[in-house]
């Protein structure tokens, strides 16, 4: 667990397949499993960034199965954790609402992000600011 106490890091399995391999993404036995509303992938280019947003009713369980993206989630307290996830470091970010976030395309190749929410897509539940209204370093 993270200090940003509605973010959750999960462990993920990669089974090594001749021919591809199987990349887990959630299971409904999972305690961060909080129901199914929809799923959908997210692309990212390399060092683009995509912030800041907060979810008001969603939970969100974000896979990286390919490429490398760093997530960046701000707490109450003005605290910023930041969790890299991809091909290599294999996890799951689950995110209660509330959070804010951002995300960074960290691959030279675009990197595909998977949403697994417990609820759909509803655009009035989301809250947005730009790039800038956050201050956070990019860079480091």
């Amino acid at each position: 667990m993270s200090s940003v106490s509605n973010v959750l890091l999960t462990p993920l399995d990669r089974i090594l397949v001749p021919g591809g391999d199987v990349f887990h993404a959630l299971n409904s036995n999972e305690k961060s499993f909080v129901g199914f509303g929809e799923a959908y992938f997210s692309s990212i280019q390399f060092n683009l960034i995509k912030a800041w947003k907060r979810h008001t009713r969603m939970t969100m369980n974000l896979v990286v199965p390919l490429g490398h993206v760093r997530f960046v989630f701000l707490d109450g307290n003005g605290n910023f954790v930041s969790h890299i996830i991809g091909v290599t470091n294999y996890q799951r970010l689950t995110v209660t609402p509330g959070v804010w976030f951002g995300f960074q395309g960290l691959s030279e190749s675009p990197s595909l992000i998977l949403n697994i929410s417990d609820i759909p897509h509803d655009p009035s539940e989301v809250e947005r600011l730009p790039l800038p209204a956050i201050n956070y370093s990019w860079n480091s």
